[in-house]
């Protein structure tokens, strides 16, 4: 049996482009970067379906692969579901991953959408979801829209409030992620937590 990934490996961005979406569609949205191909943010020509698909099947690939394992064993993964959720997101919003007692994951979900600058995220929410889906712990991340990683004081605030409240029901806080346009920033990694 052959395989042609080394063959698309070899390929510029621009070929791999039109064999994914055709020629004309190609040429009207690559620009040499690929960020317009998968991006539904506004001012953007809405990317051909079958981008869309594509990001959507490299999401669940990639949830799949979380779900196999310990999500500690996998950060590379981990933050590669969160660069391609947060893609060129024009607003903040707030994502929970629930995980089993093995630290697999079970469901990751949008728990709060909120505007350019900000998202209200409510504790009681995060631990009635938490029990919903029977988690032992959690992994948070949100995005800043203007690019920045780094967490704010209101951010290490809302970490606390959450892991305090989570702690009552026997779920633990793993971690809390920032993403931003040049970057992602762990609480873990940070000594946040």
């Amino acid at each position: 049996m052959t395989t042609k990934a080394p063959v698309y490996a070899a390929m510029p961005d621009a070929e791999l482009v039109r064999r994914l979406i055709g020629h004309r569609a190609a040429q009207k949205l690559y620009r040499g970067t690929l960020a317009p191909l998968f991006s539904t943010a506004e001012g953007n020509p809405e990317p051909p379906e079958r981008c869309l698909v594509a990001r959507e099947l490299v999401k669940r690939w990639l949830g799949e692969e979380l779900g196999r394992g310990p999500i500690l064993s996998s950060p590379t993964a981990v933050r590669d579901l969160l660069r391609i959720h947060f893609a060129n997101q024009q607003y903040e919003s707030f994502v929970t991953m629930f995980l089993d007692a093995q630290h697999r994951l079970i469901a990751t979900e949008e728990s709060f959408r909120g505007t350019l600058t900000q998202t209200a995220v409510y504790p009681r929410e995060i631990v009635r979801a938490a029990l919903r889906h029977n988690a032992a712990a959690v992994v948070f991340s949100h995005n800043h829209p203007s690019g920045v990683a780094e967490p704010s004081r209101a951010d290490e605030t809302l970490t606390s409030a959450l892991k305090q409240a989570l702690v009552i029901v026997d779920v633990k806080v793993l971690d809390h992620f920032v993403v931003g346009t040049s970057g992602m920033v762990s609480f873990a990694e940070r000594g946040l937590l």
